[in-house]
């Protein structure tokens, strides 16, 4: 590869790329969500993401046993 042909492919890489604009817009929420749904969620993503793991973790001496 030539240099010039070099310089060009580092010159257009290095180029600023432009990004269109989001067409993001803030309204209200629709729903309210009291305090009390919310910490019912919380749990039940906490339980469903670490239940597993846990589980796993606590029973791991039983999966090292060979049968």
């Amino acid at each position: 590869m030539s240099l010039p042909a070099a310089s060009r492919l580092l010159r257009s890489a290095l180029r600023t790329q432009l990004v269109p604009v989001a067409n993001v817009a803030s309204k209200p929420a629709k729903h309210n969500i009291t305090a009390g749904e919310q910490a019912i969620a919380l749990t039940v993503m906490f339980v469903t993401i670490l239940g597993p793991s846990g589980w796993i973790l606590s029973h791991l001496e039983d999966y090292k046993k060979k049968q």
